[in-house]
């Protein structure tokens, strides 16, 4: 690990934990990560490998089978599998968000029903909320789901599903009341069988979402046409609340989102510091030139400061408290240097960095997303500026 993105006062099983899933890492995903993405293949071994280590329940409370750990030790362990491949933590994420969501909002019936075979990894979760027009204006979403007896009846097409396709669960914001803004909205918990096509009676998953980066796992629409469901599968058994319990899903995401952008950063500043060892110029390896040393530690320092301010945005939600400013501020940050030390990198590399056969090609692809992941750059400035104005 070196100097760089320590985390200070962890206790010896969240280091073990962070050791365990390094190693994993390093044996599992880096040797097939690239391959695997430019074949935009779901990495079937690696999720195996995911739920013997336990990490689909590693937030999930032990009376449900999980881990119980907190959210540092997830965002630590997100950073990890980001380093190798950032759509491995991306399978792991919508599923996260979901089992937090039932454990913090969901009725009895529903933790004892949902979470011990999410913290097992046989029901995997997905998360949606936007649609083709509504990405972060959540009040326009069109979604409409209407009384039908002891049910619901669901219309509407949702957008950027990850694991739309693989999933067996999604949590899903629609409008119960058209009339009532935040309050007139609704998740649902929709089951569905894995797969693309009608995957329930009026219910479709189309296919997956070609994408220029962010490969590997599958990015879906999720069309309801007349779709029935029982109203016990209201999150929380009441109708009205849904806004919320998104907003809650979507701090503890966004601090995932921070940490994925913290791990291929600092890959990509592992990859350019060795290059730049390897590669002379002028008899002297380019590490040694002035102007890529001061890269480098430049690069260092925007993967360290992203790390810091994660790990604060982490550990203040853990503390009870709401974290929107710090999530917001840790996501913005980390997505956009990110997006610096990934190009920093591509520099270095010279015309390298271009080539397919180099590593950093990938993440440079990669790295885009994580600017639009749980809302943009620019809605993160929103939040944080009214938060601020707000707290006087």
């Amino acid at each position: 690990m070196g100097r760089l993105q320590q985390t200070f006062g962890l206790t010896d099983e969240q280091r073990e934990i962070v050791a365990t899933v390094r190693a994993f890492v390093d044996r599992e995903i880096l040797p097939v990560a690239t391959e695997l993405e430019h074949a935009d293949a779901y990495p079937e071994e690696i999720v195996a490998g995911m739920r013997r280590l336990g990490l689909f329940g590693l937030t999930i409370p032990a009376e449900y089978g999980g881990l119980g750990e907190s959210l540092l030790t997830y965002a630590l362990v997100v950073e990890e599998l980001s380093r190798g491949w950032m759509s491995v933590s991306g399978i792991v994420n919508t599923h996260f968000i979901v089992a937090w969501m039932i454990a913090q909002h969901g009725t009895d019936a529903q933790r004892a029903h949902y979470l011990p075979r999410m913290a097992a990894g046989e029901v995997r979760g997905a998360f949606s909320m936007s649609e083709p027009g509504c990405g972060s204006d959540v009040a326009a979403l069109r979604t409409r789901a209407v009384p039908d007896g002891d049910g619901y009846l669901i219309t509407g097409q949702k957008m950027w599903l990850t694991n739309g396709g693989t999933s067996h669960l999604v949590a899903t914001l629609v409008k119960t009341d058209p009339d009532a803004g935040h309050r007139g909205m609704t998740t649902f918990l929709v089951d569905k069988e894995p797969g693309f096509g009608e995957v329930a009676p009026g219910l479709t998953v189309p296919g997956k979402i070609e994408k220029m980066g962010y490969k590997g796992v599958d990015t879906t629409e999720l069309l309801f046409d007349s779709y029935r469901i029982p109203a016990a599968q209201i999150l929380g058994g009441a109708p009205g609340r849904g806004f919320y319990q998104m907003m809650d899903g979507v701090e503890v995401g966004r601090v995932n989102v921070a940490a994925r952008a913290c791990g291929v950063a600092r890959r990509a500043y592992e990859l350019a510091a060795g290059y730049a060892r390897r590669r002379e110029t002028f008899g002297k390896p380019i590490a040694e030139h002035q102007a890529v040393l001061f890269r480098l530690a430049e690069m260092a320092t925007k993967v360290e400061a992203a790390h810091q301010m994660t790990v604060m945005a982490a550990r203040r939600k853990d503390g009870g408290d709401r974290n929107d400013l710090e999530a917001g501020m840790a996501k913005y940050l980390a997505g956009e240097y990110c997006k610096e030390v990934v190009e920093d990198a591509f520099r270095i590399h010279g015309g390298y960095g271009y080539s397919k056969e180099y590593e950093i090609e990938r993440l440079y692809r990669e790295a885009p997303m994580l600017l639009i992941g749980e809302g943009t750059a620019d809605i993160q400035k929103m939040i944080i500026g009214r938060r601020l104005l707000a707290d006087g």
